[in-house]
């Protein structure tokens, strides 16, 4: 279980982040929603310790993650894995050495430095992009792949750290339509197959309710939603966005999934699957 305790991020006279209160158990998939500038990365970079929190404490478990450094902070790096919205692939390396560098910290320092992965490490790479349907591309360049292609490589490196939690940064930001649908699709297998929290960070209400169990509306820096797709009314919405609401409400169509309909899939398709 993630526990966030006045959590505080200020950059000067600006705070970022105002003295944040959440618990996240493990196994949820949650969406962070409202306005840019809302403080919604923010949050998830101090989580990662990426920023220092200014105020505040993070414990995982029996874990205080403000308190870490060094190679304590590495293998929480390593236990809570950050899928950025601009992929943070190396572009002239192949998709297969990208997601190997998710194995950096349970492999030797040399051996990686020789690139002298073991057939286990190139194994579980290899069936991570199998499970995202781009095994195929493993010898490809990454900077050769589309957007939605690099963000599913992105995915499955952070899937074969072996992580407790996945904190997506604005994934789909820069995507169309279909891709959003396979990244989106990709998180919510990491999260219903493995068990894996995910916290990830939403411009689409739509997508937020569709995909996740539990929406986090942030608005200047301060937790003001906290509750379950249904619960997220259109009045939630213009509090969360004002005059913005209208851009951000979608209205889906008939053919549209709902988020009880996607998981109820999931399901069924793993009941089918050979033990």
């Amino acid at each position: 279980m993630l526990a966030i305790e006045a959590l505080t991020r200020r950059f000067g006279d600006f705070t970022a982040v105002d003295r944040v209160d959440l618990t996240i158990p493990t196994g949820q998939m949650v969406a962070v929603i409202g306005r840019s500038g809302a403080g919604k990365s923010t949050l998830l970079r101090m989580i990662d310790r990426l920023i220092e929190p200014s105020e505040g404490r993070i414990r995982f478990e029996d874990r205080d993650i403000t308190a870490l450094k060094g190679a304590s902070l590495r293998h929480w790096r390593r236990d809570c894995a950050m899928v950025f919205q601009q992929f943070a692939l190396v572009d002239r390396l192949d998709v297969l050495t990208n997601v190997l560098m998710g194995r950096l910290d349970h492999t030797p320092v040399w051996r990686s430095l020789l690139k002298l992965w073991t057939g286990d490490d190139k194994a579980i790479a290899l069936s991570a992009l199998e499970l995202f349907d781009i095994g195929s591309l493993a010898a490809n360049r990454a900077g050769a792949l589309s957007g939605g292609q690099q963000q599913r490589v992105a995915i499955a490196r952070a899937l074969v750290q072996e992580p407790r939690m996945i904190l997506a940064d604005e994934p789909i930001a820069s995507l169309d339509p279909r891709n959003t649908q396979l990244v989106m699709d990709a998180l919510l297998r990491v999260n219903r197959d493995f068990g894996i929290t995910v916290l990830t960070n939403l411009h689409s209400i739509e997508l937020a309710k569709r995909y996740c169990d539990r929406l986090i509306g942030m608005k200047a820096g301060r937790i003001v939603f906290d509750g379950t797709p249904a619960e997220l009314t259109d009045a939630a919405v213009t509090e969360l966005y004002g005059l913005e609401a209208a851009d951000v409400i979608e209205i889906p169509s008939a053919a549209d999934p709902t988020p009880d309909e996607i998981r109820a899939a999931w399901d069924a398709a793993r009941a089918r699957e050979p033990v």
